[in-house]
């Protein structure tokens, strides 16, 4: 069984130059398996709008949804860290509010940090977070909330001025409390200079290899999501293809009478004469 990561073991693995994995999971069973596997680190993210709930964005989701679906991941990886994600309208209001609800997705789920997008411009609420006692990830470069505003899911930090201000938005995320930084859809060059600049591990997404961590949407990289595919999204298992080869068995064995089989029916013998 795998030792369950803290929140200073980020540090200590970068210091150390030990990589490590970070997959997200949504429900109770995913996570079960997550946690029979090898990986260190599972998100449940506002990705659940478009995976589990088929919105077109994770704008739509809400803190209840966020609460409801960490709970469920937390119950079936207990030897997984887990971050909770920040959802859209949960933390931009006011410092207070974000406390409050970085709080309460901590408390009422258990897990074990909160992930909130944003640099600078929100280094005010990750270190009230932190002060608060909720350890917090930061998420820089391409974050998915405000996709929109920078033109779409487009790849960010392209310009030296583009990748000046994601090593600055790092540095001042560490130094206002975050313990560790996503970093997404990012050119290599920059997400290893942003990987230098930080003590804490950038835990990549679209980021090339030069970082601490290699983070995945688990329903892209086994194949289940068919709407949109990242050019970063490598397929280690086409799982939707095995899921449409059994569905389309049990169909087709229902059809035939070939299932059931005596060995999957009850055959004890009930007299049901004296029903007639």
């Amino acid at each position: 069984m795998k030792k369950k990561m803290s929140v200073l073991d980020f540090k200590k693995f970068k210091a150390e130059g030990r990589k490590f994995a970070y997959i997200t999971a949504y429900d109770y069973t995913t996570a079960s398996i997550v946690d029979e596997s090898n990986v260190e680190v599972i998100l449940v993210g506002d990705s659940l709008g478009m995976t589990m709930l088929g919105y077109s964005s994770t704008v739509p989701v809400t803190m209840e949804q966020m609460i409801h679906h960490t709970t469920a991941v937390v119950k079936g990886a207990p030897n997984t860290f887990i971050a909770g994600d920040m959802p859209f309208g949960s933390y931009e209001v006011s410092v207070e509010e974000a406390v409050r609800n970085a709080i309460r997705l901590f408390k009422e789920s258990g897990c074990d940090c909160i992930k909130l997008e944003g640099g600078t411009k929100y280094v005010d609420r990750v270190h009230a977070i932190t002060e608060a006692g909720v350890p917090v990830m930061g998420h820089i470069g391409l974050t998915p909330q405000n996709a929109t505003q920078l033109g779409g899911y487009k790849v960010q930090g392209g310009t030296p001025e583009g990748a000046a201000e994601l090593i600055e938005d790092a540095k001042n995320l560490e130094k206002a409390g975050a313990f560790s930084i996503v970093v997404e859809c990012v050119p290599s060059v920059v997400a290893k200079a942003i990987a230098k600049a930080v003590s804490v591990p950038i835990l990549g997404i679209g980021a090339g290899p030069d970082v601490d961590c290699q983070v995945l949407v688990l329903q892209d990289m086994l194949g289940m999501y068919p709407d949109f595919r990242p050019k970063f999204v490598k397929i280690f298992a086409d799982v939707r293809a095995e899921m449409l080869k059994g569905l389309n068995k049990f169909h087709e064995e229902t059809l035939s009478g070939e299932f059931p089989s005596p060995e999957y029916s009850f055959n004890k013998e009930v007299d049901l004469s004296k029903l007639y």
